[in-house]
Order: C-alpha cells, then sequence, then structure tokens
C-alpha cells in the first residue's frame, strides 16, 4: 500500500525543501561514472516534483548545486551544467503542462551564460502557473546569502536609504534570495548523511527534519509520501509546551 493514502491533505506542509545527495555514490556502486548517477538523479526529482504538486504542495526546493560545488573536477562541472541545461529545456513543456512554476535562488550570474539563458526562459515561460512552484538552489549557499544580504543592508545604510535600528527579521527577509518564498516546514535529506550543508540556514530554523539512508536516484515518489507522513506525526511546538498547542494559546 502506498504511503500516499496515509496522508493527511488538510496537514500538508506549504514548502519542502530537500537536499538530494547520492549521486556519485549511487552510480560508484554500480560501476557507472558520476555523472550516470546526476542523470538518473534527475529522474528522481521528476517525480518527486510531480508527487508534490499531486497531493497539493505549494512550493518545493531543491539543492541542485551548491558554491562548493564548484570545487569539484572540472569535467563533472561540465557535465552537470550540460545536464542542467537539457533538463530544464526537456521538462519545459511538462512544467507548463502540469501548471508548475519555476523559480532559481543563488548566486546566478556565476552560471554559464546558455544556462542563465535556458533558466530565465523557463522561467518567463512558467510565470504565470500558480498550483506548485519549483525552486531550484543553484550556485547557491546559505552563508553565501546572508554576506550577500549584509553587504546590501550596510549599502543601503551607507546611502541612507536604511537605519540600522529598524532592522528586523522581516526587513532581514527582504534581502535573501528567498524574500518571495515561504521558510520550508519540512527538509528532507537522502544518502544517509545527518547534516545541513550550508543550505537554507535562516529559513529551517523551524523546519522539521528528515533524513533517510536511501540514495537520490533510489528516493521516488512513495518515499517521498513516507516523509510527509512522517511529518505529519510530529508536534510543532515553535517554542512552546504542548498543552498550549493543544488549547490553541
Amino acid at each position: 500500500m502506498s504511503y500516499i493514502n496515509n496522508i493527511d491533505l488538510n496537514k500538508l506542509p506549504n514548502h519542502v525543501a530537500i537536499i538530494m545527495d547520492g549521486n556519485g555514490r549511487w552510480a560508484k556502486k554500480r560501476g557507472f561514472e558520476r555523472n550516470i548517477g546526476h542523470q538518473y538523479g534527475v529522474v528522481s526529482a521528476t517525480e518527486v516534483v510531480e508527487a508534490a504538486r499531486e497531493i497539493g504542495i505549494k512550493f518545493i526546493t531543491l539543492y541542485t548545486f551548491s558554491t562548493e560545488n564548484w570545487n569539484r573536477p572540472k569535467e563533472e562541472i561540465d557535465a552537470l551544467m550540460k545536464l542542467l541545461v537539457e533538463s530544464i529545456h526537456k521538462e519545459t513543456e511538462r512544467l507548463i503542462e502540469n501548471n508548475i512554476r519555476l523559480l532559481v535562488i543563488g548566486d546566478i550570474n556565476s552560471l554559464p551564460v546558455i544556462c542563465c539563458k535556458q533558466l530565465q526562459e523557463t522561467m518567463d515561460l512558467t510565470k504565470e502557473n500558480y498550483i506548485t512552484t519549483l525552486v531550484l538552489a543553484l550556485s547557491y549557499s546559505s552563508r553565501w546569502e546572508i554576506l550577500n544580504a549584509i553587504k546590501n543592508i550596510a549599502y543601503d545604510i551607507s546611502k541612507n536609504k536604511l537605519i540600522a535600528e529598524n532592522i528586523n527579521e522581516e526587513l532581514f527577509n527582504s534581502y535573501l534570495t528567498t524574500h518571495n518564498i515561504p521558510d520550508p516546514e519540512l527538509l528532507i535529506r537522502t544518502s544517509g548523511e545527518n547534516r545541513i550543508s550550508n543550505f537554507l540556514l535562516w529559513q529551517i530554523a523551524y523546519s522539521e527534519l528528515y533524513f533517510t539512508e536511501t540514495l537520490w536516484p533510489d528516493f521516488k515518489k512513495d518515499d517521498f509520501f513516507k516523509a510527509i507522513v512522517d511529518y505529519q506525526k510530529r508536534e510543532r511546538r515553535f517554542g512552546k509546551t504542548s498543552d498550549q498547542i493543544a488549547n490553541n494559546i
């Protein structure tokens, strides 16, 4: 029986973020080159995004390429960028058909021109879609994002556009690349690694964390549904007691 039958559609997280980990290890276990693992990882990403749309999750963010990933061998980076362009081009029609909007967060200007062009084209074509928003974190790291926000705030203060005393959480949020995206209620990481890897550190302050041993290319729809079921079993207190939550205090 699929885990989808155990999901309460009235208690869905509004936003699910995923650290898609394990492509290289999946390929190595099978005697393949790492790039083959990334290709199979795209298949899992497509299936999981469709699963999110199927049950009505509004936002899903995929940690696609971190700023630290630029330190990988050039041939792997080149293959990843090529795969990114091909995948986005191939999936654009499916996104439109399924009413899925594409957004991108991260240091987009550091990506190859052809990647930026394809991403912008797909974002333009899907900007009116509203059922689910797919957010790709590309050339992204949370420390980069936070430092970039601080630099922009400091610049605006220097130009008398902002008063330091007025800085609060809401204002700081407005300087982040995720300023138009709600914080994730659920963060999933695959492959058995129990760490955050510089991903959405500000935004996941109160997210539920779900770790699985499953390598990303093996993570399919029902694995996603299983994570949602696990999330729905948890009590989200935000610093309150269980009694306060029960009595809506």
